[in-house]
Formats: C-alpha cells, sequence, structure tokens
C-alpha cells in the first residue's frame, strides 16, 4: 500500500504548475486573436476560415468540459 502524504503541497504546486501553463497559452491565444489570427484582410481566404473553425471546435470541447456543458452535461 502507498504511503500518501499528510499534506497536499504537492499536489498544490502541481496545480499551480498546470494553471500557469494553462494561462500562459491564453496569453498568447489572445495576444493572436487581439492581432485578428495574422490575417492580411487584402489576402484572407476561406483557408483561414477554416483554421479559425478548427481553433474553435478545439476550445468548445476545452469550454464543455470546464462549464459541464455539451456532451459534458451532467
Amino acid at each position: 500500500m502507498r504511503n500518501w502524504p499528510t499534506d497536499n503541497s504537492e499536489a498544490l504546486a502541481a496545480f499551480i504548475a498546470r494553471k500557469t501553463e494553462i494561462d500562459a497559452m491564453l496569453d498568447r491565444l489572445k495576444g493572436l486573436s487581439d492581432d485578428h489570427f495574422h490575417a492580411d484582410p487584402d489576402t484572407l481566404h476561406w483557408g483561414h476560415v477554416g483554421n479559425l473553425e478548427h481553433y474553435a471546435g478545439l476550445l468548445k470541447r476545452i469550454t464543455d468540459a470546464a462549464f459541464k456543458e455539451g456532451e459534458h452535461a451532467e
């Protein structure tokens, strides 16, 4: 039988590390969105739309899980 730590310091440290990682990714995505995903209005095409559709689908999976919506609804 495994001896579990009597406090949660290791779990807390791991949680904070993951949260920091997520915050950094969100900051990068926000910056990219603020820059319109580097899309030039003069050369914008349906491929750009498809890329954003793909990104939105991936983010929807995350938000559905986080907020218990969609297929994760209780």
